[in-house]
C-alpha cells in the first residue's frame, strides 16, 4: 500500500481543529515506526507491504506537523516529539517505538498483546483528572523554567488533581491554543505578552483569528491584558484566568478584577497552585451526584415507602431476583423517598441539590437554573403557565413540540400560530422568518390589541437542524414591543453553550450579549438616530420589516428562557431536562407565578437517578464539553465528506446542504457546509446569515433509492444493520452526531451505505437479482405541499382578521358527548365540497416530529386531507385509521362556557 493511500494528509499549517489530526498522526508514525523495526515478514496492519514505504520521507513529512501542533499542548509536547526525532534521525527505530509506548496515550494508538510501559509518562498522561494550564507571557526560557520549577514544587501526593503547562509569547499563539487544546482549564497571564505568532497557521485557523480580534490592536499594557482576557472568555468562558503580575497588583487588581478570577504576584507561588487546583475542583464538584454517592454508602432502615430502596423487595425475592443482576446494587442502594442525608428536596432545594442548580447556571450562562426530571414537555408547561394567564395572546411556530401547543390550552392562552418557511421538495418546515413575527406583531399594534401579546415562542434549533440568531428575534421583537417576553425551545441544542462559534445563537448567550448591547452609550445614540429615520419614512411598517430594527435600550426588557432536553444531546439520563432563566424582571414579576407552576407539574417523588444524572452532565460539559462538540462536529463533516466523495454514495445519496434548507433570501453567505470549509466560514455565516444548520445534523436525500423515509429506516438501517435513526420524511433520513459518537460508528455507518448502495447497484443491472434491498420499483405520487396553519374556526376568534384562537375553549368542547362526531376523509371531503366547515375537535400530531397538523378548533382544508394521505408515518396520535377525524359538531353548548377567564 503506497503512503498516500495509507498515510495522513499534511496539511498547510495548524488547522482549527487539529484533535484528529493530531491523533492520526501520531498513530500514524507509530505504525512506521513499528513495521520498520518488525521487517516485512511480520509486518501487520495498513502498512503491510513496508517494502513500498519511503520511511524517512514520511518522518521528514510529519514530524514538522506533531513539532507545530504540539506546541500547545503540554503531553506529549515538543519535548517528546524533539526526542522521536532525535533517536530517527540517528536511526534507533526500536528506541523511538518504545519512546511512542512510553509518551503516548493509548487511546491514539494499539499496543500489542501483552506489551505495557515498564513506568513513566503513560500512566501519568492517563491519569483521569490531570488537566493543562496555559501560561501567555514573554519573558524568556529561563523564567518559564523557574515558573515550571516553582509550581512544580508545590504539588504534593496527597493532590486530587495534576496540571501541566503549556507556554506561548503573544496573542495569536493563545488564541490558537484554546481552539486547538481544549484540555486546557485555565490560563495565567503575565504582561509583556507580544502580537502575532510566527508558527504556521492554517489560512482557516487564521481567518478565524483575525475575524475574532476584528483589527483591535490596544497599545497600553492594561488594555492588551484586558483585550486578551476578554477574547479568551469569548471563545471559551469556562476557563479559570488568572494574572500574574510583578509589581502594582493593588491597581491592578482595581482595574482588572471583573476580568480574572484572581490577581497574584510573580513570587505566589504556593498560592497560584493551589488556586489553580480549587478552580477545577470547584467545577469538578457534582454536589448531588456527590451527596447521592455518601448516602447509599451509609447504612438505613427504612420505614417509609419505596420498598426497592435498599433493594430490599428484590434481593431475596425468587422471582425478580435478575432485576439486581441487570441493573447492579448501586441503583437500588441510591434509591429512597426521603430529602435527609444531604439528598435535598426537587421541590424546595436548599442544599447539594441547590447547589448542583447553580453550577448548572453557571455552566449554560443563565441566571437561574432549574433541573426537571419529566423531560422537556413538562419544562415547556412549567414556563408557560407561570407567564401566560387566561386571555394572553402568544405567538408560537405551529410546528413546534406538541407540549407547547399543550400547555398553551392548559393556560388559556389565545394562541396565533405562525407558520415556518416550508421545504415541501423534501417534506419538513423550516423555521419561521423573522419578517412574519415582525408582521404579526405590527398586525396587532395596528388593531390595538398589543398589549394582549405576551410571549413568543420558538424551537431553537428544529428538529431538522435549522438555528435562530435569538439575539436578532428578540432585539427586533422588543423594537416593536419592549416587554416581550422570550421562550426558546432548545429540547436539541442544549450542547450548543460549549463551544465557541454555536454558543452565540443560544438564548442565554444572546440574552447576555443584547444585555452588553444595551448598557453601551453608543446604542443609545444609534436608536435615537433609527427613529428618525423611521419617522421620515412614508411607510413606516414596511420599512419596519425591511430594516434590521434596534430596541429601545432604556425601555426593552430581557426576559429570557430556554428549555432543554439535557438527556438528547448531553450525558444524562431520561427524561432529565433543565429550565434556563434569563428574565429582568423574574424577582418582581415571576418568582412566585415560576414556582407554583414548578409544583403543579413536577413530581414530590422525582428520581433521583435522573437528577445526579443532570449534576453529572453539567460538570462533563464544563471540563470537556468543547472538545466533545468539536468531534460532533467534525465527525458529521466526515459523514458529509464520505457520501459526497464515495462514487457508490454519491450515485443514490446526498446530504442537504445549507442551500437546500435555507432559501437564499434568508442567508447573506453562500457556503453550502460552512464547516467542511473551516471555523472561520461557519463563524461567518452564524453571524451574518438569519438561518443556519447545524453541522451535527444530516439530513440524507434517499430520493434516488426509490425508497421511502419510513421504511429506509426500519427495515434496513435499523432492522438490517442495527443503526438507530429518529426522524425521516418521505424522501429523507436525519443523522445526528453527538458528544457520544465515535470515529467507529462514523465508520460503520459509512459501510452500511455502502453496502446498501452496492445493493441497489446491483439490483439496478438488467441480469442481477433483487439483492439484499427489497423496495418497490414503482414511485410513489409526488408529495403535495406542506400545509400552512389554515385558521381557527369564526366561534373560536376574537373580532377582526387577527390570527389566535382559543385553543382552550375548542379543545375542552369536545368533552361533550352530543359535541363530536367521527368523519372519514371523504366524508370531509364532502362536507368542504358543500361549503361547510370541518372543524377539529383534537389535536392530530404525525411522530416523530411529534408537531400537530390539526389542533383542536382549527378548520380542516384540502391541502391538510391531501399531505395526511401522503403520510408515511406510523405513529399519529389523535388519528384513527379506522374511524378517521374526531370533528366538532354545530355547537349545543356555547363556546363561551367553555372559556374560563378567557
Amino acid at each position: 500500500m503506497a503512503a498516500a493511500e495509507s498515510g495522513v494528509a499534511a496539511p498547510a499549517g495548524i488547522p482549527s481543529s487539529a484533535w484528529r489530526l493530531r491523533s492520526d498522526v501520531w498513530e500514524y508514525l507509530g505504525h512506521v515506526v513499528r513495521q520498520s523495526v518488525a521487517g516485512p515478514a511480520d509486518a501487520v496492519g495498513p502498512l503491510a507491504e513496508p517494502g513500498e514505504l519511503d520511511v524517512a520521507g514520511e518522518f521528514a513529512r510529519l514530524l514538522p506537523v506533531l513539532e507545530a501542533l504540539e506546541g500547545y499542548w503540554a503531553i506529549p509536547g515538543v519535548d517528546a516529539v524533539r526526542t522521536l526525532r532525535e533517536l530517527i534521525e540517528r536511526g534507533d527505530l526500536a528506541a523511538a517505538a518504545a519512546h511512542l509506548d512510553d509518551v503516548a496515550p493509548r487511546s491514539w494508538f494499539p499496543r500489542p498483546a501483552g506489551e505495557e510501559p515498564e513506568s513513566g509518562a503513560a500512566e501519568t498522561v492517563a491519569a483521569p483528572h490531570v488537566f493543562q494550564v496555559l501560561v501567555v507571557g514573554n519573558d524568556g526560557d529561563e523564567a518559564e523554567a523557574a515558573m515550571r520549577a516553582s509550581l512544580g514544587s508545590q504539588r504534593r501526593p496527597s493532590d486530587r488533581l495534576a496540571y501541566e503547562l503549556v507556554f506561548v509569547q503573544n496573542v495569536e499563539d493563545a488564541l490558537a491554543a484554546v481552539l486547538v487544546n481544549p484540555e486546557l482549564q485555565a490560563c495565567v497571564i503575565r504582561p509583556g505578552f507580544g502580537w502575532r505568532t510566527d508558527r504556521p497557521l492554517s489560512r482557516d485557523l487564521r481567518a478565524f483569528i483575525d475575524g475574532h480580534l476584528g483589527g483591535a490592536r490596544p497599545a497600553s499594557p492594561i488594555d492588551r491584558i484586558t483585550m486578551l482576557a476578554e477574547q479568551l472568555s469569548a471563545l471559551r468562558p469556562e476557563l479559570d484566568l488568572y494574572l500574574v503580575a510583578g509589581v502594582s497588583i493593588e491597581r491592578l487588581a482595581h482595574e482588572l478584577t471583573s476580568r480574572f478570577r484572581r490577581i497574584f504576584r510573580t513570587q505566589d507561588a504556593m498560592e497560584l497552585h493551589l488556586t489553580l487546583l480549587a478552580g477545577v475542583a470547584e467545577r469538578y464538584e457534582a454536589p448531588f451526584f456527590h451527596a447521592l454517592q455518601e448516602y447509599s454508602r451509609r447504612p438505613t432502615g427504612a420505614f417509609h415507602a419505596l420498598p426497592v430502596s435498599r433493594g430490599a423487595s428484590v434481593l431475596d425475592s425468587r422471582w425478580v431476583g435478575d432485576f439486581a443482576d441487570f441493573y447492579g446494587m448501586n441503583l437500588f442502594l441510591a434509591e429512597t423517598s426521603a430529602t435527609s442525608g444531604g439528598l435535598d428536596s426537587l421541590l424546595d432545594p436548599s442544599g447539594s441539590l441547590r447547589r448542583a442548580q447553580a453550577a448548572a447556571a453557571r455552566a449554560f450562562g443563565s441566571r437561574k437554573t432549574v433541573f426537571v426530571t419529566n423531560g422537556t414537555s413538562t419544562a415547556n408547561k412549567i414556563v408557560h403557565q407561570s407567564i401566560v394567564k387566561p386571555g394572553d395572546v402568544v405567538l408560537v411556530d405551529r410546528n413546534c413540540h406538541k407540549s407547547h401547543h399543550y400547555a398553551l390550552m392548559l393556560a388559556g392562552a389565545r394562541v396565533a400560530y405562525l407558520d415556518a418557511y416550508p421545504l415541501d421538495e423534501f417534506s419538513f418546515y423550516g423555521a419561521v422568518p423573522l419578517e412574519t413575527i415582525k408582521s404579526t406583531l405590527l398586525a396587532y399594534r395596528r388593531a390595538g390589541r398589543l398589549d394582549e401579546v405576551k410571549m413568543v415562542a420558538l424551537t431553537n434549533c428544529t428538529f431538522d437542524g435549522i438555528v435562530y440568531d435569538p439575539a436578532r428575534v428578540m432585539e427586533e421583537c422588543l423594537a416593536i414591543k419592549p416587554d416581550l417576553v422570550f421562550l426558546w425551545d432548545e429540547a436539541w441544542f442544549a450542547f450548543a453553550a460549549f463551544h465557541p462559534v454555536y454558543r452565540r445563537r443560544t438564548a442565554m448567550a444572546a440574552a447576555r450579549e443584547l444585555g452588553r448591547a444595551f448598557a453601551d452609550p453608543d446604542r443609545r445614540a444609534a436608536y435615537d438616530a433609527q427613529q428618525r429615520e423611521l419617522a421620515a419614512e412614508p411607510d413606516a411598517e414596511r420599512a419596519m420589516l425591511e430594516r434590521r430594527l434596534l430596541a429601545d435600550p432604556s425601555r426593552a426588557r430581557l426576559r429570557v428562557y430556554a428549555t432543554q432536553s439535557t438527556h438528547k444531546t448531553l450525558t444524562a439520563l431520561r427524561q432529565g431536562s433543565m429550565i434556563h432563566i434569563h428574565d429582568e424582571d423574574f424577582a418582581a414579576s415571576n418568582a412566585e407565578d415560576f414556582h407554583e407552576a414548578y409544583m403543579t407539574h413536577t413530581s414530590t417523588s422525582p428520581n433521583y437517578q435522573i437528577l445526579a444524572s443532570l449534576d453529572v452532565g453539567r460538570r462533563q460539559v464544563e471540563l470537556e464539553g468543547y472538545a466533545l462538540v468539536q468531534r460532533q462536529a467534525d465527525l458529521a463533516v466526515h459523514i458529509g465528506h464520505a457520501v459526497a466523495r464515495h462514487p457508490l454514495l454519491r450515485k443514490r445519496f446526498r446530504i442537504l446542504s445549507t442551500l437546500d434548507l435555507v432559501p437564499q433570501r434568508h442567508r447573506e453567505t453562500g457556503r453550502p457546509m460552512p464547516l467542511r470549509d473551516g471555523l472561520a466560514d461557519m463563524a461567518e455565516a452564524w453571524r451574518r446569515d438569519e438561518f443556519v444548520v447545524d453541522p451535527s445534523r444530516l439530513t440524507l436525500h434517499i430520493g434516488l433509492t426509490g425508497i421511502d423515509g419510513d421504511t429506509f429506516k426500519h427495515e434496513h438501517l435499523m432492522d438490517r444493520y442495527g443503526i438507530q435513526v429518529n426522524k425521516t420524511s418521505r424522501n429523507t433520513v436525519l443523522l445526528m452526531t453527538n458528544i457520544g459518537t465515535s470515529r467507529s460508528a462514523v465508520a460503520y455507518l459509512v459501510e452500511v451505505l455502502v453496502k446498501i448502495a452496492t445493493e441497489l447497484e446491483h439490483e439496478s443491472r438488467p441480469s442481477g437479482g433483487r439483492g439484499g434491498v427489497a423496495r418497490s420499483e414503482r414511485r410513489g405520487p409526488a408529495t403535495p405541499p406542506l400545509p400552512d396553519f389554515s385558521r381557527f374556526a369564526d366561534r373560536f376568534r376574537a373580532a377582526g382578521d387577527l390570527p389566535d384562537g382559543d385553543l382552550r375553549a375548542a379543545y375542552f368542547m369536545s368533552y361533550s358527548d352530543d359535541a363530536c362526531e367521527y368523519l372519514s376523509p371523504a366524508e370531509v371531503r364532502r362536507r368542504i365540497a358543500d361549503g361547510a366547515e370541518a372543524i377539529s375537535a383534537g389535536f392530530v400530531t404525525p411522530y416523530p416530529p411529534g408537531f400537530p397538523v390539526l389542533v383542536p378548533g382549527q378548520v380542516i382544508t384540502e391541502q391538510t386531507l391531501a399531505f395526511m394521505d401522503a403520510l408515511d408515518t406510523r405513529e399519529i396520535h389523535g388519528f384513527d385509521r379506522r374511524l378517521g377525524y374526531r370533528v366538532l359538531i354545530e355547537p349545543t353548548i356555547p363556546a363561551h362556557q367553555f372559556e374560563g377567564e378567557s
